[in-house]
This record gives structure tokens, sequence and C-alpha cells, in this order.
């Protein structure tokens, strides 16, 4: 016998409040790929051994990925803000006391790119205490 489950719900503010947080995450984390970015030019200015070079284009793949990552993240957040937005110019009345439904999937998106975030500056930051 399985069970469906509903799906979880929040109010308004609390996915607003989320929204506002991961953009402004988001923000940062871009900016921090900028600031590791720099990191690999001073190093490739450095040393053009061929495995460094090599060494180096895995990391400046990784941080490719990542900002694509975090557009991506911040269109689809920017999509729900848009979403709830018109709820609210549409339905305005006691907006604050209603469930809407919780986006479940994208907080997991998000958690799921804060982790792999983390640990892939672990690793930069590991290899340049190698390189370095």
């Amino acid at each position: 016998m399985t069970t469906a489950t509903a799906p979880a719900r929040a109010y308004f503010g609390d996915l607003h409040n989320d929204q506002r947080e991961w953009l402004n995450a988001l923000a940062f984390y871009k900016e921090d790929i900028a600031i590791l970015e720099h990191r690999l030019e001073d190093i490739a200015r450095r040393n053009t051994h061929q495995e460094v070079m090599a060494e180096l284009e895995h990391f400046q793949n990784r941080f490719i990925r990542e900002r694509e990552v975090v557009d991506e993240l911040r269109h689809d957040i920017k999509q729900e803000e848009n979403m709830l937005e018109k709820e609210m110019r549409d339905h305005p009345v006691a907006i604050e006391h209603r469930y809407f439904k919780d986006h479940t999937e994208l907080r997991d998106r998000y958690q799921t790119f804060e982790k792999l975030y983390r640990e892939l500056k672990q690793e930069f930051q590991q290899w340049l205490v190698k390189r370095m």
C-alpha cells in the first residue's frame, strides 16, 4: 500500500526570503569564482609546465561550469520570484497567510550547488598549496 504525500507547503514570506537569500549568495559565488580565476591566471603566468597547464585547464573548465550553474539557478529563482509577484498582484488579500507549493526542488538544487562548490573550492585550495 503506497500513500501519496502532499506537496510541501510554505508561506509567501518564507519563499520570498529564500529567494532573496539565494540570489545574494549566488552573486557572492559568482564574484568568488572570478577571484579564483584570477588566481589561476597568476599561476599560469608563473608556471608554464605542461602538467601544470593541464591542471589549470581542469580548474578553468570547472569554474566555467560553476558559473553556468550559478546563472541557471539565478534564472530559475527569478522565474519563481516573478510567479510569486504575479500571484501577489492578482490575489493580494491575505497573501502572507496563504500557503504556496514549497520550492523543494529548487532548494535541493541550490543546496547541491553549494555543497559541490565548497568541495571544488577546497580541492582548488589544496592544489594551490601544492603548486605555490
